[in-house]
C-alpha cells in the first residue's frame, strides 16, 4: 500500500489491519502521534486525514486506500510552525504535553473549517481530546489567539 503522510509517498508493508497509529510509529518512526486510550476515545493519536482529524489507534491502513492525505504534527511545522503551534507556545499551554500533538490536529481542523470560532465552538469541537493536566482554558486561549492570525 502507498500513503500520501506529511507530502511524502511511502511503501507500507504492514497488514491492512494494522492501525494507522502502528504504521507511523513503529514502521515509520513519526512519533508525534500518541497512544493514549486505544480505543478512540482521548484523541491523543489523531492526525489529519484529508483534513479531517481521525483517531489513527482505530483507523486500519486498509481504509486509507484512495485518500490524498494524511497530516501528523510532524507534517503542520515542515514549513515553520502553524498559527496554532505557535499559539500554544506563546501562551505555554503544555504541562506534560502528551496530549497535545491531538489537540493542535483536532484544533487544526476546527479552524480550517471554521475560522472564527466561538468559545462553545471550540469547546464543542474540543471536548473529545481529553487533557489529564486540565489546560482546558488556555487550549482554548491558543485557539482563539490563532483564530486572531
Amino acid at each position: 500500500m502507498r500513503l500520501n503522510i506529511n507530502s511524502k509517498y511511502y511503501e507500507i508493508n504492514s497488514e491492512s489491519d494494522t492501525p494507522l497509529l502502528w504504521v507511523l510509529r513503529d514502521e515509520l518512526g513519526l512519533t508525534g502521534a500518541k497512544y493514549g486510550c486505544g480505543i478512540g476515545f482521548c484523541g491523543t493519536c489523531a492526525v489529519l486525514i484529508d483534513g479531517k482529524a481521525r483517531r489513527s489507534c482505530i483507523t486500519p491502513i486498509g481504509e486509507l486506500s484512495g485518500k490524498n492525505m494524511i497530516i501528523t504534527i510532524e507534517g503542520l511545522s515542515e514549513n515553520g510552525l502553524h498559527k496554532l503551534q505557535k499559539a500554544w507556545l506563546e501562551i505555554g499551554v503544555s504541562q506534560c504535553g502528551y496530549c497535545q500533538p491531538g489537540q493542535i490536529i483536532t484544533a487544526v481542523e476546527l479552524l480550517n473549517e471554521n475560522p472564527n470560532p466561538s468559545e462553545s465552538e471550540i469547546n464543542d469541537k474540543m471536548s473529545g481530546n481529553i487533557c489529564r493536566c486540565g489546560t482546558y482554558n488556555k487550549i482554548r486561549q491558543a485557539i482563539q489567539i490563532a483564530a486572531k492570525e
